[in-house]
């Protein structure tokens, strides 16, 4: 019989990774394999289901071997992956992301960071659990006072699915919504958002919150720097759920330590998983380890589309979700 061929995912998967006449292979949850592990690993490989952490190069596309057909990353992001390397060569490798499945769940969390920095959650529970509460009293009404969202303004910068997304979730807490885009969205600019185009600068100056939703190229790196990051009112809040190096971490270190702005809520960072040792000792920034999309119902779609993708990179169909 001939073999199968082979899927490799590079970790556990939530949901069923099943794909008809193909061997799946799944690495382990933990510990994430190191580089020589990750290369082994996709030896053989037909079809790489590939994580946002793993660097999809020439050095791996050429361990998986001339047979491996396409990438499909579990992630809308594809800035792991080098896309002229797919093509290096003679190559034909195709490249699938998982778009839809992170739209509402990285949503969610987005808005999620603008209510617990602007209400001081996290650093509320911390005074809780450090029996502070039981000994010092209630402080009320002068104590722990945050922001209002209502009348205020959010910046939307990277108007994609998930920046119109939080867009709707600003729009029911009664905020007013400005976008930056290469582009003109009318889906921002028709009810219900109602939203208005701005440049970055003027953006920034008028925004009482931003939430960053740009994937990362070469243009969008450091788009917000130290110089963008004083345009911000002292009361603004900011919020990235894209990608880490948008931002300039030590710029943004810097303003939070000096209370230059409010506070922020960051997903992600520039060098992740290690994050800045400033912004570690801060209680006006929370921070997350990059679980945008964790939400086991759209972790479980995420796995079922790149199934998909394989499937039909298999069979060579187009693949539903191609990128490239």
């Amino acid at each position: 019989m001939p073999e199968l061929p082979i899927v490799a995912i590079t970790r556990a998967v939530p949901g069923k990774a099943d794909i008809p006449g193909a061997e799946v292979r799944i690495a382990p949850a933990l510990p994430q394999m190191s580089r020589a592990e990750l290369l082994a690993f996709v030896k053989g490989a037909t079809v790489i289901g590939s994580m946002f952490h793993d660097r999809v190069d020439d050095e791996l596309l050429t361990a998986a071997g001339p047979q491996l057909k396409g990438v499909c990353n579990y992630a809308v992001g594809i800035d792991n992956i080098d896309l002229a390397a797919c093509r290096k060569g003679g190559r034909y490798i195709l490249v699938a992301n998982t778009p839809d499945a992170v739209t509402e769940g990285t949503a969610n969390l987005a808005f999620g960071l603008i209510l617990a920095v602007g209400r001081k959650i996290v650093e509320a529970d911390r005074f809780c659990r450090a029996g502070r509460f039981e000994k010092e009293g209630n402080t009320f009404p002068t104590g722990w006072c945050g922001l209002h969202l209502t009348g205020q303004t959010l910046l939307i910068v990277g108007a994609g699915r998930i920046g119109r997304a939080v867009a709707m979730r600003a729009h029911a807490f009664g905020m007013r919504i400005l976008y930056v885009a290469r582009t003109r969205h009318l889906d921002f600019e028709q009810a219900p958002l109602a939203a208005r185009r701005v440049d970055l600068h003027e953006g920034l100056k008028l925004a009482d919150a931003v939430s960053v939703h740009t994937p990362l190229t070469p243009d969008t790196r450091h788009i917000i720097d130290a110089a963008r990051l004083s345009l911000l009112k002292p009361t603004a809040i900011l919020i990235n759920t894209s990608r880490g190096p948008v931002i300039d971490e030590n710029a943004l270190a810097h303003c939070l330590k000096a209370k230059k702005i409010w506070g922020a809520g960051l997903d992600v960072f520039e060098h992740e998983p290690h994050i800045h040792p400033d912004l570690l000792a801060l209680d006006n920034v929370v921070l997350t380890p990059h679980i945008g999309s964790a939400e086991q119902y759209w972790r479980e779609q995420m796995t079922r589309l790149v199934c998909e993708n394989a499937a039909a990179m298999i069979a060579g169909r187009e693949p539903a979700n191609r990128v490239r």
